[in-house]
């Protein structure tokens, strides 16, 4: 089916899409998408560069009559999510994404598509290969692993780049100009817990919470869908008078709210079926409260073999009482601007296993203090329960400037094409804006791009009517970029 992906228009988008997508691209995983880009680069001839850490920067001179105009920095980041369905056999290390057509959305066969950032990605290279679209001078920026700690955008040294414009294309819908968004910190907690034999007569189940649609730890959290680490932790903690816990496996990405949470639990024999009915009632309850949001969810317990250890009781209250009062979703709303959260948690990661813990999350806020207030909150809890916690891979927001020069145009130009105003907006996504601004203060920033639904999950789309919508948009942005101030 990617072949039939080759035919859609814009042809030449798709085609160097289905491209990138036979190169697998995990974030810290990029050494052959960097060796792919820059061979692409040097292919046409433009000068290309990696830097120290493998960001590739390629360089296109100016068309004819585009001379005097603001020259321009194109960005997008090579990495992808992998995430892919628990029954999908699939290995991302070896494979390319297998894409098909389902009416006007490209998708994936059970695994995340990529579009988010390939299509950006796969936009500035077509750009780069035309010899008939007028555009200023143009560096293409292609950074690397954003998807786990933006590190790419975090080294790009001050004084590589000599764009004025930045035009980060790795926003989601297709009617919104970015001006700004949310900065992140990774609080993680780590601790050990005693472990005990299993002796006497037990049982043993496999407790299963399936079936969440995930997404965009970020841009979905405003959703209020369902987390697989929550919802695991109020089944065991309903029961928590009832079992021991062998091991706990919860969530994947740090960046991807999680869909999947398995647990191995002890019970004693004679306590199965009172352990049964606690379970059904909370069970039901969960389900219950989402309904409307999950109509796929599945929790379950199924019997397995009796494992060798379990944690203590002791250990086991305290872990079930952290994770149980750590915050997770929406914290605060943003009083400036409607309807955009402001600061959130995503508790993403839950391990437990060989007397072992370790619980993931990821903060956002588009304001500093407040990002600081809930990381700090969520220390709290988890030292209260004995555990060390880090603060790592803090990255900054991005301030919004609304007497932006390109914005101004953006603005009038969407107008133009479309009949009615874009929507010019922040949003609760960490974007490499924030990171790149710090080495260049003085760059007149936008993020744009083409409808991708689902990101981060094995449901991710992309519109393909939106995609050619968003190409005429770059085309015509490009000619009228502001010319060189005197």
């Amino acid at each position: 089916m990617n072949e039939a992906i080759r035919n859609l228009e814009p042809q030449q988008v798709w085609n160097n899409f289905a491209d990138l997508n036979a190169v697998p691209r995990a974030s810290k995983k990029e050494e052959r998408v960097i060796a792919f880009m820059k061979k692409f680069g040097e292919d046409l001839g433009l000068e290309t560069e990696v830097d120290h850490i493998g960001n590739v920067i390629i360089r296109k001179p100016a068309t004819n009559g585009m001379e005097g105009k603001k020259a321009i920095v194109m960005q997008s980041h090579l990495d992808m999510v992998h995430q892919k369905n628990n029954d999908t056999e699939f290995d991302f290390d070896t494979q390319g994404i297998d894409m098909m057509i389902d009416g006007d959305w490209v998708r994936a066969k059970g695994t995340t598509l990529g579009a988010d950032n390939g299509l950006g990605v796969a936009t500035i290279m077509t750009i780069l290969q035309s010899d008939s679209i007028p555009h200023p001078d143009l560096e293409a920026l292609f950074t690397i692993d954003e998807e786990t700690g933006m590190t790419g955008a975090m080294e790009l040294k001050g004084g590589v780049l000599k764009g004025e414009i930045l035009l980060n294309l790795d926003t989601e819908e297709d009617d919104e100009i970015g001006v700004g968004c949310a900065g992140g910190v990774d609080v993680t907690a780590t601790g050990t817990y005693n472990t005990v034999n299993v002796s006497g007569n037990v049982k043993a189940f496999t407790v299963k919470v399936k079936g969440l649609q995930g997404g965009h730890s970020g841009m979905d959290i405003i959703k209020g869908l369902g987390n697989a680490n929550k919802m695991m932790n109020r089944m065991l903690y309903a029961t928590r008078d009832l079992m021991e816990i062998s091991e706990i496996n919860g969530g994947s990405l740090r960046n991807a709210i999680p869909r999947e949470s398995i647990a191995t639990v002890v019970i004693p024999a004679e306590k199965e079926t009172e352990f049964l009915t606690e379970f059904d009632a909370m069970k039901k309850a969960i389900i219950n409260e989402y309904t409307l949001l999950e109509p796929e969810l599945s929790i379950a317990a199924v019997e397995t073999a009796v494992p060798a250890l379990i944690m203590t009781t002791e250990g086991k209250n305290k872990l079930l009482n952290a994770l149980h009062a750590a915050h997770n979703g929406v914290f605060r709303m943003s009083p400036a601007i409607a309807d955009l959260v402001e600061t959130s948690n995503n508790i993403a990661k839950v391990t437990v296993k060989d007397g072992n813990i370790k619980v993931e999350n990821l903060t956002r806020s588009s304001v500093e203090s407040s990002k600081e207030d809930l990381a700090h909150s969520l220390r709290s809890v988890f030292e209260l329960a004995g555990y060390e916690v880090s603060f790592t891979g803090s990255y900054p927001g991005w301030a919004p400037n609304m007497d932006s020069p390109i914005l101004k145009v953006m603005d009038k130009l969407y107008e133009r094409m479309n009949g009615h105003k874009a929507n010019v907006a922040a949003c609760h996504a960490g974007l490499e804006c924030g990171i790149l601004g710090q080495n260049y203060p003085g760059m007149d920033m936008i993020s744009f791009g083409p409808t991708i639904k689902g990101a981060h999950s094995p449901d991710e789309r992309a519109s393909i009517s939106s995609m050619q919508k968003f190409w005429a948009f770059v085309q015509e942005i490009l000619k009228h970029v502001p010319e060189k101030t005197a």
